[in-house]
């Protein structure tokens, strides 16, 4: 997802009021109808459930539709060093699990830890490593995409089960492709073997639909008609970045340290955070009656930031991670684990 999708965490919580099945569109300064399909209740006992009782899922993709990192990011990668003729790079399980903990899942810090533990391949000089992981990743891509659509990578057991539940009781869905690390184009491909008619009753944030939200509007200025507005959205933003920074500054005075902000994982979690609330205003449900189903630290982490209740679907690449904000920690769908009653008790 573009860097510029950013969020400022001095603005008011928005997209929590809305017109139901409404939006505001900044181009036209008119109400559009937001089509759903299958967000319209089903039956009729869901049309008059108390609306203190309604909400949402938001699901992630990657780690939660499919554990896209136990069944294939490994293999692609060492798909990735055979076509390049990297004989000495091979990742076994271990290996790369331990890569993806040290780098909180940054795939090309995973490929700086190894290869800064086996030694960089003497034909790399030190000013081509970055385009040489660049080509590492662009293989990879490549490869994963390949595996994934492939038939041979199943979805997680049970959430086919799971959204046909949410579906039948009037629960929106929603599935969250905007920041996924392999890029939307692959979290699309794995949300369309859910099949047409799932598919045509749930809805996929992607970075277009970010975008067209409400509150895409108003942060990123796209489609601002008023200069006066656009400006102030710009000025805010502006304004609480260097407020950060300032008390950033502060600190490190007092502790007689320099600090740098990580700006690239700011950005990152921010990213996330405009997501998060693009699907709580397409689903139309305030985001504290919105749920994320999140199979990375990062989305648990923004969710954490603006009060959205969060469930952690154990994979591969959190299986020993805590999550101390999550309402529920689960090992998957169905049985003993995440169904859409359990889910309306722990709201």
């Amino acid at each position: 997802m573009p860097t510029k999708y950013l969020t400022t965490n001095s603005l008011p919580s928005l997209a929590l009021t809305f017109p139901r099945n409404y939006a505001f569109n900044y181009r036209t300064k008119s109400k559009r109808s937001l089509r759903f399909n299958g967000f319209i209740n089903a039956s009729s006992s869901s049309t008059d459930r108390n609306r203190s009782q309604r909400f949402a899922v938001l699901l992630e993709v990657e780690g939660v539709l499919m554990d896209v990192y136990r069944l294939g990011n490994r293999q692609a990668f060492n798909v990735a060093f055979r076509k390049l003729g990297l004989d000495c790079a091979n990742w076994s399980e271990p290996v790369y699990l331990d890569l993806v903990r040290k780098s909180a899942g940054d795939e090309e810090r995973m490929l700086i830890l190894y290869f800064d533990r086996i030694g960089w391949p003497t034909s790399v000089p030190t000013s081509e490593k970055r385009a040489f992981m660049k080509s590492i990743l662009r293989e990879k891509k490549n490869a994963l995409d390949d595996l994934v659509m492939s038939k041979a990578f199943p979805l997680r057991p049970g959430v086919e089960e799971f959204i046909d539940e949410a579906c039948e009781e009037g629960v929106p869905v929603i599935f969250l492709a905007a920041y996924s690390i392999s890029g939307e184009k692959l979290a699309r491909s794995i949300v369309e073997k859910l099949g047409a008619d799932r598919m045509s009753k749930t809805k996929i944030i992607g970075d277009e639909e970010v975008k067209q939200s409400f509150y895409g509007q108003l942060i990123f200025g796209e489609g601002v008609s008023s200069s006066m507005d656009e400006q102030l959205a710009k000025e805010v933003a502006k304004a609480a970045s260097a407020e950060r920074q300032r008390i950033a500054e502060e600190v490190a005075s007092m502790l007689k340290l320099k600090v740098e902000l990580n700006t690239s994982s700011s950005e990152r979690l921010q990213n996330i955070i405009a997501t998060l609330r693009a699907g709580s205003e397409y689903a139309d449900v305030p985001i504290h009656s919105c749920v994320l189903v999140a199979g990375s630290q990062s989305g648990v982490a923004a969710a954490e930031r603006i009060g959205m209740p969060c469930v952690v679907l154990r994979s591969s690449s959190t299986s020993r991670a805590e999550f101390p904000s999550a309402i529920a920690i689960m090992d998957g769908f169905g049985g003993a684990d995440l169904t859409v009653s359990r889910l309306r008790r722990k709201l």
